[in-house]
């Protein structure tokens, strides 16, 4: 299984895109997030994989960085069902509230003609916290991270050999995810500055966390390979290195900074 960063960047970015992903086996597709517009188009076209191949997409919350650019696909999606152009189904997972106001901002955006797709070939799926699903023939779990800010899931998904990889969606690491990110092979965590820059940018103070404190958790939980993403973009052109060079005197796995388009085998 491979990862694609499509974006690694938190809101307000513009020197590169907002954060979202795809995990990919076998010309199957997972995206999760769609970062906030239809830059999501370009990027998945840069990246190589056809949008009319991602037949499941999961959505963490609200923030309109994370689920803005899911409406251009939605509008992709029912476009190309109501003109014959696409074939199947797709399915979108997220929680009950994130699902409601995708429903509600689609039917209020889009032409009803396309609309109509949606719960019939477009399927809008609610899942709970603790609820599993079979994805990319894996099991995925998503969980509640317990948000400080609007409702978030993460989820984890089964690998082969008893081996997950586990996504925090964008805040910090809460103990009631505990068993879902110890021991994980790999483990998708933001960090949106260093420590030695946290009284420029104020990570905490945005809810989220600096690179020491991801890659302590990580140490801790006895994680394999800690991805960091949802980052400023001030320091892009070095960010790699400098994320690195301080992420490794708190974490002894493998660390990955990744670059927008950047993909690795997981």
């Amino acid at each position: 299984m491979d990862i694609t960063m499509l974006g690694t960047g938190s809101a307000l970015v513009t020197e590169c895109y907002n954060t979202c992903f795809v995990l990919h086996e076998d010309s199957q597709y997972f995206m999760i997030d769609g970062g906030g517009g239809s830059r999501i188009l370009h990027q998945l076209k840069h990246a190589g994989i056809d949008w009319k191949s991602i037949r499941n997409i999961f959505v963490t919350h609200k923030h309109i960085d994370h689920i803005t650019g899911v409406l251009w696909i939605i509008r992709m999606v029912c476009q190309y069902m109501n003109q014959g152009e696409y074939e199947g189904e797709a399915t979108i997972y997220a929680h009950d509230e994130v699902i409601g106001l995708l429903q509600d901002l689609s039917e209020k955006l889009l032409q009803k003609e396309e609309t109509d797709f949606i719960n019939k070939r477009l399927h809008l799926g609610s899942v709970e916290d603790g609820e599993t699903k079979e994805i990319l023939k894996k099991k995925v779990t998503f969980f509640d991270i317990h948000s400080t800010k609007a409702k978030q899931f993460g989820f984890c998904m089964e690998l082969e050999n008893g081996d997950k990889i586990t996504c925090c969606g964008d805040e910090p690491y809460n103990s009631c995810e505990k068993r879902y990110v110890e021991n994980s092979k790999w483990l998708l965590h933001e960090a949106f500055c260093m420590d030695s820059q946290a009284d420029i940018f104020h990570p905490y103070e945005k809810h989220h966390s600096t690179v020491k404190d991801a890659c302590e958790i990580a140490q801790k939980l006895n994680v394999r390979n800690l991805l960091l993403y949802h980052t400023e973009d001030r320091n892009l052109s070095c960010r790699k290195e400098l994320y690195e060079n301080e992420g490794k005197k708190y974490f002894n796995g493998h660390l990955f900074v990744p670059n927008d388009l950047e993909t690795f085998a997981l």
